[in-house]
Order: C-alpha cells, then structure tokens, then sequence
C-alpha cells in the first residue's frame, strides 16, 4: 500500500510517498481503509524533531482518517467490514490502510460524508474537549484563541455559537490572517507579529494586552486556548478576567518550556492553568475522546445545528509535505485533509 514515510527529522525532503506492507489488526483494533485524511500540527512538530513528538524513524505520521472497515481484530464487537468511520489512530494514518483501536472509531451518521468527517477526530472533537472538558466553557463566556486561523481556531470558531455563544477573540501569526478569522467568525483578530517567538514569552506586546482588553470593554477573557506552548502566557495572565481558565495544548513554536506562574500570582486573580493532550487522553481515557467524536459527528448530522467545518482538500498524499510546510510556517489557513482512497 502507499504511505507517507518521514525519514529523519527535517522538512519537506525527508517525507516521501513510499510502498509499504499493509497492517493488519490486533485484538480489540481495526484495518480501515482509508477515504480521506487529516492533517494536523502533530504532525508538522514530529517532523521537525519536537523532543515531546519525536519518535524512531522512519515514521508514518497521521492521527485522523475517515473510510471504511477493512477487518475486525480478536473481540471488537459493534463494527462490521465495510461499515463509514472515522477513526483516531496513534499514527500511520496517511496511508490507504491504517489500524486503529476500536475504542477510537466511531460509526458515521447517515448524511455525513468521509470528506468533512475527516476532520473530526482530532480537529473538530479536540475543540470541543478543550472548551467543554479542559475549559469549562460556559454561554456567554468571551475566548481568547491563539493561532485562530488554523483548524483548531476555525473549529471552535464553529462550535461555540452551537454551545451557547459567546464573545470569540483571536490572534494569529501574520497580519493578513486576521480577515480569515473574522470570516471564520471571530469577532476581533489581531496579529502576533513575531510574538509567537521568544519575544513574546519575555515581554508581551503592550499594544496586543490593550487591544484584547478593549475588546472585552475592559473586563477580560474568561478563557484562554494557547497552543504556543508557554510563549504566550504573560499575554494570557494580563488579559484575563477574574476566575479565567487558561488552556494551554500544545507548542506550536517549538521553543523551550518556561515555569508556570507562581501560585499566589493564580490565587490572586482566581485563575486556572491547565494542560491539555488529545494523545495523553487517547491513551487514558479514550471513551472521553470517542464521545467528543459521536456529539461532534451528531452535530454534522443534525440540518438544523448548522455545524460548518471548511476543509481544504489535497489531492493525494505527495501534495502533504509542501501542506505541512505551509502549516508550519503559518502560511495555512483552516482544515486540510487529503484524498487518499476511493
């Protein structure tokens, strides 16, 4: 079968499409071949060699596909061959077939298709676990997301209204990415600029502190999603309210972890800081992560929730490595998945 296999650390040129033997299913997993598969940052951060994400090389990256049952492994019960699902598996999945564990793959809902459902498993389920699970997202709370026009920004920009709704506030990395988010459905976005960076983590814009209180008249955000890792965490702690939840899910920047906050500076403002891994509750709890999968796939189901997710569509695997070059130097936009089946 065709895969994409990363090489060595890297970039683009240690990612190629290759033939490679088919997996086949362990007790309590399934085979599936693939439709469709997403693309997410994990991914681009274990290419470059993220000391949290890298692993033995070579390596197949991949952690959401959609397709259809291929075989049932040792004790699965509730899944046949040939059955719609999405799936979460631990990689590999940017390939025509990918084992998954059978607690990681969900039935689709008639009306949903392989495409948009492509997005689900760590795109759009991630979204709601990080406001529902890890934020305690509440209606009418006012979020502050990072890196809004990526697929996790572009999610929770679709999900909140359906949750409640409340004041969206986004930053992304480049100013022309700011008219993205607000298209998405934010109601303010302002550049980063280069705060992504270290700069960022030592001294965080004056001029982005008030720009994001002003457009909380002053008061604050009640929560926070930060996947830059800890560079932006002097922002998050000036611009939150009193009793604000601060998520932090990843380090998209790569750069080196700093400290938390002192406890009395938390206890002074009533603040939570959490962290948050898709993959860490994957492996723990799984059942959590599947239910996030069912109600965001029920909500695709539903006409009259009107959940949206945009997706851009690569046209076969060798189109994934200039993608996650994209991803990685911020020059993406929204969901990408790519077909990789019939």
């Amino acid at each position: 079968m065709r895969a994409l296999v990363m090489t060595a650390p890297g970039g683009a040129e240690n990612s190629q499409v290759r033939e490679v033997e088919a997996p086949r299913p362990g007790p309590g997993q399934v085979a599936i071949d693939v439709a469709y598969a997403g693309l997410n940052f994990v991914d681009v951060m274990t290419r470059r060699g993220d000391a949290a994400y890298s692993t033995a090389w070579p390596y197949l990256p991949g952690k959401e596909v959609a397709g259809t049952v291929r075989e049932l492994g040792e004790g699965v019960t509730g899944l046949a061959v040939g059955d719609r699902v999405v799936a979460a598996p631990v990689g590999a999945g940017l390939a025509e077939t990918v084992v998954a564990e059978a607690a990681l793959t969900v039935p689709l809902p008639d009306g949903v298709g392989l495409r948009e459902a492509a997005a689900v498993p760590l795109g759009l389920a991630t979204a709601v676990l990080l406001l529902t699970d890890a934020g305690r997202f509440t209606a009418g709370d006012t979020v502050l997301v990072h890196s809004a026009g990526g697929g996790i920004g572009t999610a929770v920009a679709q999900l909140v209204p359906l949750l409640g709704g409340g004041r969206l506030i986004g930053t992304v990395g480049r100013p022309e990415k700011t008219a993205a988010a607000i298209a998405a459905g934010y109601d303010h976005a302002f550049a980063r600029g280069e705060a992504s960076s270290e700069a960022l983590a030592e001294a965080p814009s004056d001029a982005l502190v008030e720009a994001v209180r002003a457009a909380t008249d002053g008061r604050g955000v009640d929560l926070v999603l930060d996947p830059l890792g800890t560079a932006a965490l002097d922002l998050d702690l000036a611009v939150a309210a009193p009793g604000a939840r601060i998520v932090l899910f990843g380090n998209a920047g790569g750069g080196a972890i700093a400290d938390l906050p002192p406890l009395a500076r938390l206890m002074a403002g009533n603040l939570t800081v959490t962290g948050f891994s898709h993959r860490g509750l994957a492996a723990t709890a799984p059942e959590r992560v599947a239910r996030a999968i069912r109600r965001v796939l029920d909500l695709l189901a539903d006409d009259g929730a009107d959940l949206q997710l945009p997706v851009t569509e690569l046209p076969d695997l060798a189109a994934v490595p200039a993608a996650h070059d994209a991803m990685e130097n911020g020059r993406a936009t929204g969901k990408y998945v790519v077909r990789v089946g019939g």
